[in-house]
């Protein structure tokens, strides 16, 4: 289909069903799908797997879905901020499984690139390649799950390990500019983790702040190929994690 526009959030997240895995762009609260997410929230679709580099903050963004019991797993860099993601965490109502920053990103790319695993010297020597973090702990806060071993190899002298690409059932990324052939255009750090995540996606979700006739081909961030809904937001408000302010 050629042009991929929809006409509101809501009929664009509509067939998310029940234990899909959502790939969500964005880093904090910077350039995150927060109005894909609001409609995904009132859809009602639970037993979430959410691959995203964290989950934002308490109230907002994927944060609604934590305080909603929609989400049973994550896949993500850290937990920063947001006590009710620590509190599921530590409380064993959710499954974490943490990777590194950097390799998150590139085992979403792989994924939309079609390479089902790489390797990568990031973890080795830690239990992110030999196993054990945890990943579920029980009610009364034993450990219940752990990270299994990776497989590593030695190249030229250098030990790597073995990670696997995502291919997940959706992703929600935000984009500054699309056309409606689904080129995407991301403004500066909004540009994050959303080129990652809209290649990972079998199905790809972008709300855009602008959409236009035209895109300088120089100017695509993310080619239409791996886009298949656009649904024009309008601007958007990035809120503030942490507020620091001094006497």
């Amino acid at each position: 289909m050629l042009d991929k526009t929809f006409s509101t959030t809501d009929a664009a997240v509509a067939d998310i069903h029940d234990g899909a895995s959502i790939a969500v762009g964005g880093f904090g609260l910077v350039g995150i799908p927060a109005r894909l997410i609001d409609s995904l929230r009132a859809q009602g679709a639970g037993d979430l797997t959410i691959i995203s580099n964290n989950c934002g903050t308490d109230g907002f963004g994927l944060g609604l879905l934590l305080e909603d019991g929609r989400i049973s797993r994550t896949i993500g860099s850290y937990i920063g901020s947001n006590k009710e993601y620590a509190r599921q965490y530590l409380s064993g109502e959710l499954t974490v499984e943490f990777t590194p920053q950097g390799t998150l990103a590139e085992r979403m790319r792989a994924g939309g690139a079609g390479i089902p695993a790489f390797y990568t010297t990031a973890g080795v020597g830690t239990q992110v390649a030999e196993g054990g973090l945890p990943q579920r702990y029980n009610s009364d806060g034993t450990v219940a799950e752990v990270s299994k071993p990776k497989e590593t190899r030695e190249f030229n002298g250098r030990l790597y390990v073995l990670e696997e690409g995502i291919r997940a059932d959706f992703a929600l990324v935000h984009a500054h500019k699309a056309d409606r052939y689904g080129n995407l255009v991301f403004r500066r750090t909004a540009r994050n983790f959303n080129p990652d995540v809209a290649m990972s996606g079998k199905v790809t979700i972008a709300q855009v702040e602008h959409l236009v006739d035209e895109i300088d081909p120089d100017e695509v961030h993310t080619p239409g190929i791996y886009v298949d809904r656009v649904v024009a937001v309008g601007p958007q408000e990035t809120g503030i994690e942490n507020r620091t302010v001094s006497k």
